[in-house]
Order: structure tokens, then C-alpha cells, then sequence
């Protein structure tokens, strides 16, 4: 009687194939984890200022605190990018009224996607932007990965021309709460340089590059250089 020596598929153990993460996959893995950690530590820390700056917006109008707007994400995925709330309860009516009534206002408008005298911001709404605070609810975005601490301003639906071929380039990050147009004069850049910058970022995002961008963020924020 003979005894086969030869092995099945079935006995064989199974392999598989793996391959070894890049830098730039490893980078973007220990970024998103501080992401999470920063955004979460934020939010406890800051949470009774966060809630007195609920109340006070509420009790500016008896208005939401908060706004939300869908903006444009990750991979073109469109999502509700979140703020403390800034404007008038009928700030879509007053920006009409006013575009249709003011040319140097409809020019500034449609040059910037701002404007330097803005009629639907309340003064509550003036400190808040100033300051930055407006955007702080922001980290829950980043607490659901629609966000990063730091990448390219979020856009509206209507800025998406405006980048061109470069588009891509955009979608290729998660928007951040800050990025190089924040600490490279915000307001003060006209919005062609807004989307090189974005472009630059997309191209040489590194963690290096976002922790020099959120060290750049806090001398910028103190000294307001383009908020209005």
C-alpha cells in the first residue's frame, strides 16, 4: 500500500498578499487620529463657552444658534458644514435687496464671494467672525470626518466653477477649518490666489506641513489679518 505525498489546494494554508502602507497613507492615518483627539478635546474643554455663545446668538433675535449650509467635501460628496450663527434670520432677502440695488456691492460679490460692508451680519455675528469663534462648531464636522483641522476652505456649489480644472485638486483633501488662505491673509486674497493656494496645499500635504499651518493659525486668529 502506498502512501500520496501530494497535498491538495484544499490543505495548503492560504497566503495572502499584503502590502506595506505608504508615508503619505501613514501621514494621513496619524493626521485623521489627531483630528479626532484635538477636535474632541476642543469640545469638552470649550463646551461652557460654546453654550453661552448658543444662548447669546439666540437671544440676539430669537433665532437658531447655529447655521448650517451644504458645502462641498471629499471627493465632491456635499455635506452640512456648521457655524455659529453670524447673520440676521433674513439674510438671503437682504442680500438680494442688495445686489439688485447696488452695483459696487453686486461687483464686490461676484469678484469675492464677500463683501467688506455686509448688512445681514448682526454685531454679534461682527465679533464672532472676527474672532473665529463662528466657525468653532465646526469640529463636529471634523468629529464625522466631513472636516480636517486643516485643509481647503469648504465651498458652496457655486464657487465649483470658479476653480476649474483645479476642482480636483480641491476634492482630493477633506476641507479644513484652517488652511494656507487662512493664515495667508484670508479676506485680504483675492479668490484666484485662494484656489492656488488650495491647489499648493492638495499637492504638498504632508503632517508636517498641517501642524506649520495650525501653529501659522493662532498668531493669525490673535491679530485678525483679513477677518470681516
Amino acid at each position: 500500500m502506498t502512501l500520496s505525498l501530494a497535498l491538495t489546494d484544499a490543505r495548503l494554508p492560504a497566503f495572502r498578499s499584503f502590502s506595506v502602507p505608504s508615508r503619505r497613507a501613514l501621514a494621513g492615518a496619524a493626521m485623521r487620529a489627531f483630528d479626532i483627539a484635538a477636535a474632541a478635546g476642543i469640545l469638552l474643554l470649550a463646551s461652557p463657552v460654546l453654550l453661552a455663545i448658543a444662548l447669546m446668538v439666540w437671544m440676539t433675535d430669537g433665532g437658531p444658534a447655529f447655521f448650517s449650509q451644504a458645502r462641498i467635501g471629499r471627493d465632491g460628496r456635499r455635506f452640512q458644514c456648521l457655524k455659529f450663527r453670524s447673520m440676521c434670520v433674513d439674510a438671503d432677502v437682504r442680500l438680494a435687496r442688495l445686489l439688485a440695488s447696488d452695483e459696487n456691492a453686486r461687483r464686490e460679490w461676484q469678484a469675492d464671494h464677500k463683501l467688506r460692508v455686509d448688512p445681514r451680519i448682526t454685531p454679534l455675528g461682527q465679533f464672532l467672525r472676527k474672532t473665529s469663534l463662528d466657525e468653532t462648531p465646526q469640529l463636529i464636522n471634523v468629529l464625522r470626518g466631513e472636516m480636517s483641522l486643516v485643509g481647503p476652505r469648504p465651498i458652496v456649489d457655486a464657487e465649483i466653477p470658479r476653480y476649474g480644472r483645479r476642482f480636483n485638486a480641491y476634492c482630493a483633501q477633506r476641507p479644513g477649518i484652517t488652511g494656507l488662505w487662512q493664515v495667508s491673509g484670508r479676506n485680504d486674497v483675492s479668490y484666484r490666489r485662494r484656489v492656488a493656494l488650495d491647489t499648493a496645499y492638495s499637492a504638498r500635504k504632508s503632517l508636517a506641513l498641517d501642524m506649520r499651518i495650525l501653529f501659522a493659525t493662532v498668531p493669525a486668529v490673535i491679530l485678525r489679518r483679513g477677518s470681516y
